[in-house]
């Protein structure tokens, strides 16, 4: 598949923008980068995995990383960055866990108690589906650890709901490498997109955490 991308200089080359430095910092750092990208993802959610995936499901179309590692390093990285927050959740307890996470640049207290509502509402399932669901999949591991859910169950079920997340994302990248003419003529269009979306994403964070400061007031 590298010969597919030669003609073009190379399998990023031609990607520009915030898509191009992305691609490259992945293709740079391997396999064992992208886990670390999710292992990270998971503990500071800003850090978007919808991002992440695709390029590189997209890179090991281009021969670039290994389908299969680039699987198992990515969920083995959710579910390393998961048991983090499990085992804070265990050791310190909900509210105190909220509380110190909370400070983090970009990361909202709201984010922690929605999670934590979730968790009560459904219970162990929720370890499963929360993964799917942005702004409760990183945070999901907390009240888990809180409330003392078995660590066999918890993992069996972060596994399976990062796994699936983790698959459905590369492959839509690697599907996506099978158009690398379209890619490389749309690259800037999706520059805007990603551009657009992280922008917003802050602009709420922000605006949420200044609110909620002025309330406090």
């Amino acid at each position: 598949m590298l010969g597919m991308a030669s003609d073009a200089g190379g399998s990023t080359d031609n990607l520009t923008g915030l898509v191009g430095v992305a691609a490259r910092t992945i293709e740079h750092m391997g396999e064992w980068g992208v886990g670390a990208f999710t292992l990270a993802e998971t503990v500071v959610p800003p850090i978007p995995s919808e991002v992440i995936l695709p390029l590189a499901g997209y890179l090991a179309k281009q021969g670039s990383l290994q389908l299969g590692l680039v699987f198992v390093t990515s969920t083995l990285g959710a579910y390393l960055g998961a048991l983090f927050l499990y085992w804070l959740g265990a050791k310190l307890g909900l509210q105190r866990s909220i509380r110190g996470l909370s400070r983090l640049p970009l990361v909202d207290q709201e984010d922690f108690e929605k999670a934590a509502g979730w968790f009560r509402r459904h219970g162990r399932s929720s370890i499963f589906f929360g993964r799917l669901l942005p702004g409760v999949r990183s945070l999901i591991s907390l009240p888990a650890g809180a409330s003392g859910m078995p660590l066999g169950t918890f993992s069996v079920y972060t596994l399976a709901g990062s796994g699936l997340w983790n698959g459905a994302l590369i492959g839509l990248g690697y599907l996506l490498g099978t158009q690398y003419q379209m890619i490389e003529q749309y690259s800037r269009f999706l520059n805007y997109a990603v551009y657009a979306a992280l922008g917003v994403t802050v602009a709420l964070l922000v605006a949420r955490r200044l609110k909620r400061e002025k309330v406090r007031r």
